[in-house]
């Protein structure tokens, strides 16, 4: 596998479609910091790592609505390992008018699109959710 992000995304996607509550992701720092930026902007339960040996892995509680609908409306990634999307601090200062979020890797680390247009820095695009 040579994309993490695009496949803990993937089961995220498959687990929501399927209505299942909890799904596992392979561990990485960048995919953990991606998750916990997802369950403070409400579209995630909640996370947890866990440990078996040497391996670690996140198992994530999806989130859904009164009618039983995810939260999550479409969560894709945008920079791919061959092509690179790299944003300004003024071109993702808004996504979906609002109410969508964009993930965004900076020199300050893996923050939200808000979060970086306030602090004057841009970034590589990571992912889009809404």
């Amino acid at each position: 596998m040579t994309d993490i992000i695009a496949d803990s995304l993937t089961r995220i996607r498959n687990a929501a479609t399927r209505r299942l509550d909890v799904t596992t992701l392979l561990h990485a720092n960048s995919i953990e910091a991606i998750v916990s930026i997802l369950v403070d902007k409400g579209y995630l339960e909640s996370y947890k790592v866990k440990e078996d040996g040497n391996k670690k892995s996140i198992k994530v509680v999806l989130k859904y609505d009164e009618n039983n609908k995810s939260t999550i409306n479409e969560i894709k990634r945008v920079s791919t390992p061959g092509r690179r999307v790299h944003k300004g601090k003024d071109e993702i200062k808004v996504f979906k008018n609002g109410y969508g979020t964009l993930v965004v890797s900076t020199s300050q680390g893996v923050l939200p699109n808000d979060e970086a247009y306030r602090r004057g820095i841009g970034g590589e695009v990571l992912c889009s959710v809404w």
